[in-house]
């Protein structure tokens, strides 16, 4: 399933606009990118590419169509929200086994304390794909400090929603408070002088 989806075959239940394909092609792009750069060998590049393309292919699908595979524990997230955590659900069920790409999938929209590489370099390169014309400049510069400075990237992005939450008076995710929390702590736990 991994495999198929790194060269673009989406599930037969994937529902994505092609604008939303266009979208999702950058995302595993940039994922792709980050992990040559990284020298990850080749079943590692096929899962964060793999990742780049499961991502959204459920965001154009209704509430209505979600809702039979929504879990219980995502109930209170928006609709809008729904696509990742159905998504991973759906893969599951088509014997996709990986816990970390089913987690980058499933808390892709709120974050998540857990996350690893694969699902912090997901946040990360869905916000600063390259056709994101909003701050295309800064989109662009984390673009290229990624993925050697990952968690720095990271931090710089989910600032980026915090603030747009904020200046929106939108409810802040409690996950992604405490990714934010999780990541300043190994900031501040690295090397002392």
């Amino acid at each position: 399933m991994l495999e198929h989806a790194a060269a673009g075959m989406l599930p037969s239940w994937s529902e994505a606009s092609r604008k939303r394909r266009e979208h999702m092609e950058r995302v595993a792009g940039v994922m792709g990118d980050w992990a040559e750069r990284m020298g990850l060998d080749e079943e590692q590049r096929v899962r964060w590419v793999a990742v780049g393309w499961l991502h959204d292919v459920l965001r154009d699908a209704t509430a209505s169509q979600m809702r039979p595979w929504l879990e219980d524990r995502f109930r209170a997230l928006p609709e809008s929200f729904w696509h990742g955590p159905v998504t991973a659900v759906r893969l599951a069920e088509d014997g996709v086994e990986d816990d970390e790409v089913l987690d980058a999938i499933r808390y892709h929209t709120v974050g998540h304390p857990d996350l690893g590489p694969v699902g912090r370099a997901l946040i990360a390169a869905d916000f600063l794909e390259p056709g994101r014309k909003e701050r295309a400049g800064w989109n662009a510069a984390r673009r290229k400090c990624a993925p050697e400075q990952l968690t720095v990237v990271v931090q710089d992005v989910l600032c980026a929603k915090l603030e747009r939450a904020l200046e929106h008076k939108q409810p802040i995710r409690p996950e992604m408070v405490a990714m934010w929390n999780a990541l300043a702590a190994e900031r501040n736990a690295g090397p002392r002088s």
